[in-house]
Formats: C-alpha cells, sequence, structure tokens
C-alpha cells in the first residue's frame, strides 16, 4: 500500500516473483467510472472507492479459500480501506511503502501512460493514514532499490520462498 508513485506495482510485482507468489495491480479492480474521474484529474471519493475495495477484497479472500499466495498492490490509503481488504483475516498482511512526497513526485514526473496525473499526489498525502501499529503492517522505506525494498519486506516478513508466508 501507499500512494501513487510510491512503487506498489513494482514492488509488489518483484515480492511476487522473489516469493513464488501470484501478483495482481490492485487498479485492474477499478470500475471504468473511477479509471475516466482520476483521468481527468478528480480525486476519488470514498463511494467511488467501496466498490473497487470490495472487489480487492472478494478476490483476497477467493485466493486464501483457494491457498493460493498473492501479493496485491493497491493503494489502501485509509485504515477504513483496510479493514476492507483485511476484514480481521490473519493470513492477510499490508506492507507500506513509505517516501518522502519530494521524491515521489519527482517519480510521477517520469512515469508516461497512466491514468493516475501527478496533480493528485497532494490529495494522496492528504487522504493518506500510515498503519497504526494495531494493523501489524510492515513499513519499508522506498529511498533504496527495488531488489533492497523486497528484500526488507522479505527480511521483515520472516519467510524466504513460495512455501512460507501470508496472502497479502
Amino acid at each position: 500500500m501507499g500512494v501513487s508513485g510510491s512503487g506498489k506495482s513494482t514492488v509488489a510485482e518483484a515480492l511476487a516473483m522473489r516469493l513464488g507468489w501470484r501478483y495482481e495491480d490492485g487498479d485492474k479492480f477499478h470500475p471504468p467510472g473511477n479509471i475516466a474521474k482520476m483521468h481527468a484529474g478528480q480525486p476519488l471519493t470514498d463511494e467511488d472507492r467501496w466498490p473497487w475495495l470490495k472487489a480487492i477484497a472478494d478476490e483476497i479472500d477467493r485466493a486464501c479459500i483457494a491457498r493460493e499466495r498473492a501479493v496485491i498492490a493497491c493503494s489502501a490509503l485509509k485504515r477504513a480501506y483496510r479493514e476492507i481488504l483485511v476484514h480481521g483475516r490473519e493470513d492477510v498482511g499490508i506492507i507500506f511503502l513509505r517516501g518522502p512526497q519530494a521524491l515521489i513526485a519527482e517519480r510521477l514526473s517520469h512515469r508516461k501512460d497512466h491514468f493516475m496525473p501527478p496533480g493528485l499526489l497532494d490529495s494522496q498525502f492528504r487522504t493518506l493514514e500510515p498503519p497504526a501499529p494495531s494493523e501489524h503492517a510492515i513499513t519499508v522505506s522506498i529511498d533504496a532499490p527495488v531488489e533492497a525494498i523486497v528484500a526488507d519486506i522479505v527480511l521483515q516478513l520472516g519467510i524466504g520462498g513460495a512455501e512460507h508466508g501470508k496472502s497479502s
């Protein structure tokens, strides 16, 4: 989880590859109206987000029931959003990709062909509620190469490969 430009998709895909798990980008669960709204530079409201979060939560539940391991990249900026995704499950974890707004803005300025315009970054940081200790999230700094970020996550998870760990 994290704001746009924090590296969610890149890190999640690399983490899934390292662990031998399935990777999903949470953006694919957005209804077309949400994508159009963001593309137009309009921040999503909570009402816009509920169906999207429910679709991701359904995919998490499906994967857990099937005993699949997956890494799903999703902004999940508010605790209420994360509660929808996790809803008390102990077999699902949150990883927070934390970084300074200036670094993320710089990254976004180089990104091409993404529906989330850099102008919405301020809105994302205003919305962001970093995970509380009670959420048992893993927090990693994004100010490192992807391989180092993934290694930090694997170390904090205390796992080493596809045969261990939780779905997230």
